[in-house]
């Protein structure tokens, strides 16, 4: 698989200076338009660079929705991989896979009381359909071994360990709102998240 690239530059927050490398994939059809960032050439410049699998979310990444922490997780992991290098590999997997329709739908079901879990699998899905297959098919293609995964989920952990040394686990900040607080502890207490939440 190979990968072409093209300079951008990013804006987060009052940061404006922020460059990197955006990276596409062939072989990815067009239901699974995954992109790399890549920050101050972090696979070819550092043995063990930091790595973000992030799942979009266009609710929380674009319009920064109070329901969940995704864009504020990927402004922090943005800011970091400003001083330090690493690679976002953005996934195309909406709501935990059952796509943005599928998400609003069970946004309403959240509403009436049952958590994300629970709404997935009302509308018929599995809890979480991720895949992270196309991230392993990714980090072979940029030739990462080594690396530093900034996560506290982990379901990302055991995919990818058996494919690469992680050295380090780099956990996210708390992003605690008041619309997210279940969200939150939902993710802490059920999908067994690294939070450091009461």
């Amino acid at each position: 698989m190979n990968e072409i690239r093209a300079r951008i530059n990013l804006k987060v927050g009052l940061h404006s200076d922020i460059e990197a490398e955006i990276a596409t994939f062939t072989m990815f059809d067009e239901n699974h338009e995954h992109i790399a960032l890549i920050f101050q050439q972090a696979d070819k410049n550092q043995q063990a660079p930091l790595v973000r699998m992030h799942s979009e979310c266009l609710t929380g990444d674009v319009f920064h929705s109070s329901r969940c922490d995704c864009g504020e997780q990927l402004d922090e992991t943005i800011n970091l991989m400003k001083e330090q290098g690493g690679i976002i590999l953005y996934l195309r997997q909406e709501g935990r896979g059952i796509g943005l329709y599928n998400k609003l739908d069970a946004y309403v079901l959240q509403s009436q009381g049952m958590d994300t879990y629970q709404a997935n699998k009302h509308l018929g899905f599995a809890e979480d359909a991720r895949s992270f297959e196309d991230a392993v098919t990714m980090l072979q293609a940029l030739a990462v071994t080594d690396l530093r995964l900034i996560t506290n989920n982990p379901k990302k952990i055991n995919a990818l360990k058996d494919y690469f040394n992680i050295i380090e686990q780099v956990n996210t900040s708390l992003h605690l709102k008041d619309d997210n607080n279940n969200y939150l502890r939902t993710k802490k207490h059920h999908g067994k998240h690294d939070l450091k939440i009461d």
